[in-house]
């Protein structure tokens, strides 16, 4: 089980990678054989399924999204922890809350993520 303490320096360390801009920082959180969903998936690449496989493809994701917003800062409110995961609860782009659900392997790198956002 994921503790509180692991799941709140995982959600440090994550958003701290962001706020900086650092993509080779921000991609070690992830898995090589990483699975992630967003709507943004959608806007910026077109993917219609909104997933992302594999963390090559995730890093021309990622490029593509701190280009198209240069401002970008992560704020956030609040981790939640499961047993296999967590949830990190934050004001992201434009002022839009997100819920980023997150799904570590057992080398403590993300495998798999679901991101949620109001109003979008």
């Amino acid at each position: 089980m994921l503790s509180a303490e692991e799941a709140a320096q995982l959600a440090r360390d994550w958003t701290g990678s962001w706020n900086r801009h650092d993509l080779d920082s921000i991609l070690s959180h992830y898995s090589d054989v990483v699975e992630f969903t967003s709507p943004f998936v959608v806007k910026l690449v077109g993917e219609p399924s909104g997933t992302i496989r594999g963390k090559d493809k995730l890093r021309e994701y990622f490029g593509k999204g701190l280009a198209a917003y240069p401002d970008l800062k992560f704020e956030p409110l609040q981790v939640l922890t499961g047993v296999k995961s967590l949830t990190i609860y934050y004001i992201s782009v434009k002022g839009m809350l997100a819920a980023e659900v997150m799904y570590p392997g057992s080398d403590g790198r993300i495998k798999r993520a679901v991101v949620h956002y109001a109003g979008l």
